[in-house]
């Protein structure tokens, strides 16, 4: 980013400041649209609507740290009036963001701003136009009073508004399939859709499971059973067999067993049933 103008009139510097501000973002989003990308790319995160999605299981107090600006990418207030990278959207914020501007080239102290942690995202509590304005000087990071959204499913800078859908499915699936986080991690699946399919496989095998044992089995012991037994074992079954390819391993599992019970109808794995796969594979192919 360019060096923010200095003229030594604080106020004037502040004006400047602003309108480049601004003139970056209305070029921005023209741009975007002309490239025909992501419409959600430079909106910013509603915070709601994020822990939502991801499932709030607690907070903690971090206290003050010192924040990489550019990973403030959300807010509290969807009425904020700045986009993703924290430029001014409008005018409406310009005569009290004039004012932030003018304080940080004096030097003056300001309060450090508050945020919310979700993995590597940050939401502002307060203080928008301060971190609107150290962005557009050209600041790297900002202190911060920072409490710590503690979720089902983690979150990362790269987080969009279109991504949520897919957070939500993966937040019902790890709470119906309560895994260790360790194997959870490795359950990605690249349609939203299949986690619900998926956890109701893993259900259904935890049911053919108490009724093979004659007890019961809270989900916890049916999720990583499940994975201990059935998911790991088979995935390096299909490994083995070339049978994974660009997929992950999830969705590798998941259609795989799919088109097993369509071929068989049984829920069991074996050489046979692996070479039954390859070949209905080759066919399609053809």
């Amino acid at each position: 980013m360019p060096a923010a103008r200095r003229t030594g009139l604080s106020q004037v510097d502040a004006q400047d400041d602003f309108l480049r501000a601004r003139r970056r973002q209305v070029l921005g989003r023209m741009g975007r649209l002309l490239l025909r990308e992501r419409g959600d790319i430079d909106l910013i995160l509603p915070f709601d609507e994020v822990v939502q999605a991801v499932g709030r299981l607690g907070e903690r107090e971090l206290g003050l740290q010192v924040v990489a600006l550019d990973t403030i990418v959300g807010t509290t207030d969807r009425q904020s009036g700045f986009d993703r990278q924290f430029r001014p959207t409008s005018a409406r914020v310009r005569a009290r963001w004039e004012r932030v501007a003018a304080a940080m080239r004096r030097g003056d102290p300001l309060p450090p701003v508050s945020l919310y942690r979700i993995g590597e995202a940050h939401f502002v509590r307060d203080g928008h136009h301060r971190v609107s304005a150290a962005r557009a000087l050209g600041w790297r990071d900002i202190d911060a009073n920072v409490t710590e959204i503690l979720t089902r499913v983690g979150a990362d800078r790269t987080l969009r508004l279109s991504d949520l859908p897919m957070k939500s499915q993966e937040r019902l699936f790890r709470e119906r399939v309560p895994l260790d986080p360790s194997r959870a991690e490795r359950i990605e699946l690249r349609n939203p859709v299949d986690y619900g399919s998926l956890a109701e496989g893993v259900e259904a095998w935890g049911f053919r499971l108490m009724q093979e044992r004659g007890q019961f089995l809270d989900r916890v012991e049916v999720a990583n059973l499940w994975f201990e037994s059935e998911f790991a074992p088979v995935v390096e079954l299909l490994r083995d067999a070339d049978l994974i390819g660009d997929d992950t391993d999830a969705d590798a599992y998941h259609r795989l067993a799919s088109e097993r019970y369509e071929l068989t109808r049984s829920h069991e794995w074996s050489d046979e049933i692996i070479a039954l796969l390859k070949a209905s594979r080759r066919r399609r192919r053809r």
